[in-house]
């Protein structure tokens, strides 16, 4: 198993800082920076997918104030494969508005995800992310994300 790199404390005041290694440069890069925790974690998860969906491994480091001081907070380290893209509808498919409601509802679910702190999803939760967007309607998959963003504000 191939080890991490030790992330460096970021320089200044302590806020919330998502870092991302660059093995190529073999450096850490500030991706993501706030006073709040929300926003820094929502880019987190949104760097991350798209790094994957490129197909290339992700090693990220979460930074945040503890106490008045810089703390690493643990970010998941398992690495999991890329979810495919669908592929096109078949014929008699339902294209246009209804797709972009279902994207929409996947959007929404994937930001509360994401603010629950739940950065790498496994094939399992992808197909799980799937098949609620398919089942709810959209009310009804905003009140699960304002759920999932309210247990991570918690943490």
């Amino acid at each position: 198993m191939e080890s991490r790199p030790e992330s460096p404390r970021p320089q200044g005041a302590p806020r919330w800082v998502a870092m991302f290694y660059r093995p190529a440069a073999g450096s850490w890069r500030t991706a993501a920076q706030s006073p709040h925790r929300s926003p820094v974690l929502y880019a987190l998860g949104e760097m991350t997918r798209t790094v994957r969906a490129r197909g290339d491994e992700v090693t990220v480091a979460l930074w945040g104030p503890k106490d008045g001081a810089w703390h690493r907070y643990d970010t998941p380290q398992h690495r999991t494969a890329v979810s495919q893209p669908d592929p096109e509808p078949a014929p008699g498919q339902p294209t246009g508005l209804a797709e972009r409601m279902t994207g929409r509802r996947h959007q929404v679910l994937m930001a509360g995800l994401t603010q629950a702190g739940l950065h790498d999803l496994s094939p399992e939760d992808d197909t799980t992310v799937r098949a609620l967007v398919e089942r709810l309607d959209e009310a009804a998959v905003r009140r699960v994300a304002h759920w999932l963003a309210t247990a991570g504000a918690a943490r």
